[in-house]
């Protein structure tokens, strides 16, 4: 007889395979373990069990699945986190990217925006941004919709002013955000180059002609397989020379691109499409 386990990750590859038919969203690669906790917890939330209960449910009910999608689409994310990698892309990917006369920005897995937006400042204290267009991609639609309106809670910008000047920040976080009650608001100025758009790393295309990718840890949660496929998707979006920006706990090493790229910035994991690659 089949153990519970068993018949757990059954119902599990069931309820992903019915949300990938049903709305195109593939979670089918994602690492299993920490995929399958997120789905029990959302799940146990709305009061279903067993797993393949929540299969007709997702089937018929959007707003449940937009839920669903929520809660196994990470969006943990700050203002400028990891400051010392926004000072690794100010030293070291700046002057190459002031070389081009127009610069192409694909941030995928942008989740909520507040990366987003302090690579905006950065570039516009870099003198950049006007000639830049940044694509901002996730396959969160509630966190696309956070990241347009661009409204974050007061106490978040507090919190990240010092990480602000620790990456470089050469005048106040404060500068770049109006604030009112408990809520700050990005302002029009910092949104007007930014484009986000809907972008499924497991299943959409490339982004061609694109001078700098970011894409900080999302592939964690990916498998050996779909984590190559996305950066062979990197690869082939980035120019020759372009440059690719990965999470703290992400790396090149032992990919199917490693022999791709060059390392700028190994500790930061920001590295360089060879040159004819």
């Amino acid at each position: 007889m089949d153990s519970e386990a068993e018949i757990e990750n059954l119902e599990m590859r069931l309820l992903l395979e019915t949300i990938y038919l049903r709305y195109g969203y593939d979670f089918r690669q994602y690492a299993h373990s920490s995929l399958k906790r997120r789905m029990l917890q959302c799940l146990a939330e709305c009061g279903i069990s067993p797993l393949s209960a929540a299969i007709p449910k997702v089937i018929h009910d959007r707003q449940f699945l937009d839920r669903l999608v929520t809660a196994l689409s990470v969006t943990v994310t700050e203002f400028f986190r990891d400051p010392l990698f926004y000072l690794a892309l100010r030293k070291q990917v700046i002057p190459l990217l002031a070389t081009y006369p127009f610069i192409t920005i694909w941030h995928a897995g942008c989740a909520t925006g507040e990366e987003v937006y302090s690579l905006a400042i950065l570039l516009s204290e870099e003198g950049l941004y006007e000639r830049v267009r940044i694509f901002a991609t996730d396959i969160n639609g509630q966190s696309l919709q956070h990241a347009k309106e661009g409204i974050y809670n007061l106490s978040s910008m507090l919190e990240s002013s010092q990480s602000y000047l620790n990456g470089g920040g050469q005048h106040s976080l404060a500068d770049y955000y109006h604030s009112k009650y408990d809520l700050a608001r990005i302002p029009s100025g910092l949104k007007e180059n930014i484009v986000f758009a809907a972008h499924n790393l497991a299943t959409d295309h490339v982004f061609s002609e694109t001078h700098l990718i970011f894409c900080r840890n999302v592939m964690i949660y990916f498998n050996k397989e779909l984590t190559n496929r996305v950066l062979h998707l990197f690869e082939k979006s980035l120019v020759s020379g372009g440059v690719l920006c990965l999470g703290s706990h992400e790396s090149l090493s032992f990919t199917a691109v490693e022999h791709r790229f060059t390392p700028i910035s190994r500790e930061q994991r920001i590295y360089q499409k060879k040159v004819g690659a």
